[in-house]
């Protein structure tokens, strides 16, 4: 089984640099054009049987235009959102430096988490997002393609917990913005076979 994991578009959050949690934006045209790209590549080389999102609009949207050009259903669910990530939701990096100096300065030198206040617990985040996805994936035949659309943090907590990393650490790797991702499920363990790719987009640059 394949699991095609995409991060949504770009957002208007993602445009003006802002940490989004679960601030819900719409995607940029920009963003649009982008998950068009990215479903014209799923429509040339997957055959994707059905589509799962966070309901949040970025990820709602770009689950849209994909299941519009393969004229699939999505399917939502609430426990795909982005990490709820309390008090520095909505920021820019700046923002955050000037209210939370040792907090900034922490991200950008440690590996290790530091909790946000009010942010969701990082355990429960990995918990809240496995479980779908255990749930999708008992849902469907050891054959299927089946793609998920949803957020960074919760695309990279997933493969987090797929490989059994230390939940203490930061993820070792960034998603793009309609990126793709895929995990080959079946054998001794999962694969992850594509990790970011986002040649799609290498046109739109030109």
């Amino acid at each position: 089984m394949q699991l095609l994991l995409i991060r949504h578009g770009q957002s208007a959050g993602n445009a003006a640099e802002r940490i989004q949690g679960w601030n819900d934006e719409p995607l940029t045209d920009a963003g649009r054009t982008q998950a068009l790209a990215l479903a014209r590549r799923l429509q040339r080389e997957h055959n994707v049987r059905a589509i799962y999102a966070s309901p949040l609009l970025r990820a709602r949207e770009t689950a849209e235009v994909i299941a519009d050009v393969l004229c699939l259903h999505v399917t939502f669910d609430e426990r795909l959102k982005e990490h709820d990530i309390g008090v520095v939701t909505g920021l820019s990096f700046k923002e955050v430096q000037a209210r939370y100096p040792e907090m900034a300065k922490h991200w950008q030198e440690s590996p290790w988490h530091m909790p946000v206040p009010g942010s969701e617990d990082n355990g429960a985040f990995r918990r809240r997002v496995m479980a779908p996805m255990d749930e999708i994936v008992s849902r469907h035949q050891e054959d299927d393609t089946v793609a998920v659309v949803s957020h960074g943090g919760a695309l990279g907590t997933f493969l987090a917990g797929l490989l059994e990393l230390d939940l203490r650490k930061r993820n070792p790797w960034m998603l793009g913005n309609a990126s793709l991702s895929v995990v080959v499920l079946g054998g001794v363990r999962p694969r992850i076979a594509l990790l970011n790719d986002t040649c799609h987009l290498n046109h739109l640059h030109d």
